[in-house]
């Protein structure tokens, strides 16, 4: 074995806990990166696939009833490939020994015809025969099934058209349409759930034979969008047509799209970020570990070698040690990226959720580690081989000494003799001293930005469970209904308030740009279900124009004071204009606000309503729900206790689970840092700490020298890391926002005093270490190292 060889043996030996923590540095971020870009990419891809292979549609359309004849003029549109119609309805479910509120949307599927559009792909079980009598047969969605715990051969109960019938499960589907199944958005896989039946019976239960009231569309090669949904709008009003519109409105499609994006900068740029962070970390310790080799380097230079030869000999013990961390991190990361995806599977139901590592994404990890490593090692020893081997055997020359800041401000008297020498040490080193610090404050940052999900998510359910939503119970009516039917709510065994909502399917225009969507038309004071901005700022609904979210102002290019034109979708379809009243900002979606009053007259059907939401007893909810699902004019009503309760269970811990993982591995960055820091500046200073024991100082005044500095660096890196972090979490959500969410940007003091915790228990770990490494200084040995 050639002497460099055993010298690199024996320097990997003798700093094994320091290679250790670099290797952990590293392979913190890669795996960060790995698990989050791949699992961005895998859903992406998943969802791609799946698209095409079950001819997913592009544009869809809502009405109430129109004869099939019709299909043949739909069909006939210029770009439109294929047109699938089908029927569609919304009931109230029951399931035995069941309280909760439970929505299903029935769908008509023809089992005799082949599909050509969102095609249903069973799982388990058969597909339902022709309704004869008795039990309807069904297929259920596989999300509400595994929520539920149900599978073929099992009977439930469903309220159609006010009627209590029978439904024998008898397989399990899946559909492009309902990859994210929930209700209005809402990621509840227990209170929502897809039922497919055979068509004729839901038709004859609904007096709908020979009629649809869905219909899909499918986009010819280079077709546009937009003129099928302008032939749809008209072709359908005379049908009750509601708002055509593309993939961008169909909510399975918006909430996968949304959370991809939202993926993608959490999956790209806050890893890269993090593999950054790294890099520069590993460039900072490198650097600095190879500069305490300086009069190693010499030697081996007296003794003949080439620069080439030790630039390789350092340069293969750093790619030792970062093969290390980039293997752990590779095989750490793609593990992680898989149970994300089975994470994601909970959520989103595909057929096959495919996991992939690509490899440019490996390169990419590999290259910014190695090139990192690489860069500290060639920059930390060209100064070191430049020199002459006698020079460079020599301590480096003192540098100009002079005094320091404080001692020109006269303050050296209030200092005791360690500290200065602490404060001398620093101000005489500014870059590695500022380097030091950087580095400490980009790992707290990461910590902060790992970790700021836990308080973003508690601010979003404080923000829609306790300040907009304050009833208990919210519910649809079949049917618009006059106002008098709140008193008949109001009568309903334990309910306490109740107020009732009027919404309206609109189409919103401002020159080129446009916006469908609804109106809410509000009571003058709402108090069960509020609009309330930022910062919990309560807003009452205008009694003339329109107060919209800052996401539909900017869509439309509007402000207040300006007009938009008010498209109506439903009854006359009249056309009116609305002035925008104000502007206000909330986390989800896009909506606009007016008094309900005001819309009624506006629509000219009197005092009407179609939603309410109700206030209940404590303790008496399930009674009232039970009492609701009989109730043949609620066509579904949501419990707001179970809602949360089932979000909770799968979208908020998702997002919980991914913050813990970032935030493990920003604390490990943060140990790596601090602890190489501490060895390092042990190192570099091993000869001064020997030569003041030699003169009388304790082990303890020592260890106050070098430690002093580390704690000096973590104070001052503490107010930097914290709005590091800040400025890093802001740019994230802005990153991940969208026109359906804006998430919270909100770090509770608890987070940063995690970060600052981390950071100090790595602090006061390293301190011991090192202590340690004080105490047991071999005197001798050290001081004949300068003779």
């Amino acid at each position: 074995m050639k002497a460099l060889n055993r010298k690199l043996l024996r320097d990997l030996r003798l700093m094994w806990s320091q290679a250790l923590t670099i290797a952990l540095v590293v392979a913190s971020g890669v795996a960060g990166f790995i698990a989050s870009f791949s699992a961005y990419d895998s859903l992406s891809w998943s969802r791609d696939r799946y698209y095409a292979d079950a001819r997913f549609a592009d544009v869809f359309a809502t009405l109430k009833r129109a004869p099939l004849a019709l299909e043949r003029q739909l069909a006939a549109l210029p770009g439109a490939a294929h047109v699938k119609t089908s029927l569609k309805q919304d009931v109230p479910i029951s399931l035995p020994n069941v309280a909760d509120p439970i929505i299903g949307r029935l769908i008509g599927l023809d089992a005799q015809t082949p599909q050509r559009l969102n095609k249903v792909a069973l799982r388990r079980g058969k597909l339902p025969a022709p309704h004869q009598s008795g039990a309807i047969e069904v297929l259920v969605s596989e999300g509400f099934a595994i929520a539920r715990q149900l599978h073929p051969g099992d009977r439930i109960h469903a309220l159609i058209n006010g009627k209590r019938e029978e439904l024998l499960i008898v397989g399990l589907a899946l559909s492009p349409e309902y990859i994210f199944a929930g209700l209005a958005g809402s990621p509840d896989q227990r209170g929502f759930g897809v039922f497919w039946l055979d068509r004729q019976a839901l038709a004859a239960a609904y007096n709908m034979e020979g009629a649809f009231n869905q219909v899909a569309v499918r986009l010819a090669p280079g077709a546009t969008e937009g003129p099928i949904i302008d032939g749809l709008d008209r072709l359908l009003a005379p049908y009750g047509g509601v708002s055509a519109h593309g993939r961008d409105q169909q909510m399975s499609d918006v909430m996968l799209s949304s959370e991809i994006k939202q993926q993608k900068a959490m999956g790209t740029v806050l890893p890269s970020i993090f593999l950054a962070v790294a890099g520069f970390l590993l460039n900072v310790v490198l650097s600095r570990q190879i500069a305490t080799q300086r009069e190693q380097i010499a030697a081996l230079k007296a003794l003949g070698y080439h620069n080439r030869a030790i630039g390789q000999h350092y340069l293969t013990l750093v790619l030792l040690i970062v093969a290390l961390g980039v293997g752990i991190g590779i095989a750490l990361g793609a593990w992680l990226g898989h149970g994300f995806m089975g994470l994601y599977a909970e959520a989103f139901r595909f057929p096959t959720l495919a996991y992939r590592v690509k490899p440019v994404l490996l390169l990419a990890a590999v290259g910014v580690a190695v090139l990192a490593a690489v860069l500290a090692t060639l920059f930390a020893i060209r100064d070191t081989v430049r020199l002459a081997p006698a020079e460079a055997m020599r301590p480096p020359a003192p540098g100009n000494f002079k005094p320091m800041l404080l001692e020109r401000w006269g303050l050296q008297h209030w200092m005791s003799p360690a500290a200065r020498m602490v404060v001398r040490t620093m101000e005489r080193r500014p870059l590695r001293t500022g380097l030091t610090i950087f580095g400490i404050a980009a790992a707290m940052a990461i910590v902060i930005t790992g970790a700021f999900w836990r308080d973003a998510i508690g601010e979003l359910f404080d923000n829609q469970f306790h300040q907009v939503w304050r009833g208990d119970v919210s519910l649809s009516l079949i049917e618009v209904s006059p106002a008098r039917v709140l008193h008949d709510l109001g009568r309903l065994p334990h309910v306490t308030a109740v107020e009732g909502t009027r919404t309206v399917a609109v189409k919103l225009v401002n020159a080129h740009h446009q916006w469908r969507g609804a109106i809410q038309g509000k009571p003058a004071q709402p108090e069960l279900m509020r609009v309330v901005g930022r910062g919990f700022r309560v807003l009452t609904p205008p009694t003339s124009g329109l107060l919209i979210t800052d996401r539909l102002a900017n869509r439309l290019q509007v402000g207040p004071g300006d007009w938009v034109r008010v498209e109506l979708q439903e009854g006359r379809r009249e056309v009116m204009s609305l002035r925008v009243s104000g502007v206000l900002t909330e986390i989800l979606g896009m909506n606009a606000y007016i008094e309900r009053r005001t819309l009624n007259r506006l629509l000219r059907e009197g005092d009407v309503v179609n939603q309410a939401t109700l206030a209940v007893q404590r303790g008496h909810e399930v009674q009232l729900l039970n009492t609701l699902k009989d109730l043949p004019r609620v066509v579904g009503a949501v419990s707001k206790s179970v809602m949360k309760q089932n979000i909770e269970e799968v979208t908020a811990r998702n997002i919980l689970v991914f913050s813990v993982v970032l935030t493990a591995f920003a604390t490990v960055i943060a140990i790596g840092v601090v602890y190489n820091s501490a060895r390092i500046a042990l190192a570099e200073r091993a000869w001064e700490l020997a030569s003041l024991r030699v003169l009388g100082f304790t082990r303890a005044e020592v260890s106050t020298f070098l430690l002093g500095e580390l704690a000096i660096e973590i104070v001052l890196a503490t107010p930097l890391g914290m709005v590091l972090g800040y400025l890093l979490a802001s740019g994230i959500v802005q990153l991940i926002k969208n026109e359906e969410f804006d998430f919270p940007m909100v770090i509770l003091p608890a987070t940063y005093a995690y970060a600052v915790i981390a950071v100090v228990i790595a602090g006061l770990v390293s301190a011991l270490v090192v202590r340690r490494k004080v105490d047991t200084l071999d005197l001798v040995a050290v001081l004949k190292t300068r003779e």
